[in-house]
C-alpha cells in the first residue's frame, strides 16, 4: 500500500508542476491608428504571450492577446 501511494504522489507531482508551462497557440492581434490590423500567432505560454503581444504595441499600435 505504502509503494502504491507514493507511486501516485509522484505521478501527481510531475503532472501538476508540468500543466502551467504548456505550449499553446496564441494570437496577437494589433491595430494601428491607420486601422491596418495584423495577427502574429505563437506558440509559447500564456505568460511569455502576453509580454510577447504587450513589447509589439507603440504609440500609434495597439495589441491584445486572443
Amino acid at each position: 500500500m505504502y509503494k502504491f501511494t507514493t507511486c501516485l504522489l509522484i505521478i501527481g507531482t510531475i503532472t501538476l508542476t508540468g500543466l502551467p508551462s504548456c505550449k499553446k497557440d496564441y494570437t496577437c492581434v494589433c491595430k494601428t491608428t491607420s486601422g491596418y490590423t495584423y495577427n502574429s500567432e505563437i506558440k509559447t505560454t500564456k505568460k511569455k504571450a502576453k509580454s510577447f503581444c504587450s513589447d509589439q504595441e507603440t504609440s500609434t499600435k495597439t495589441c491584445t492577446l486572443q
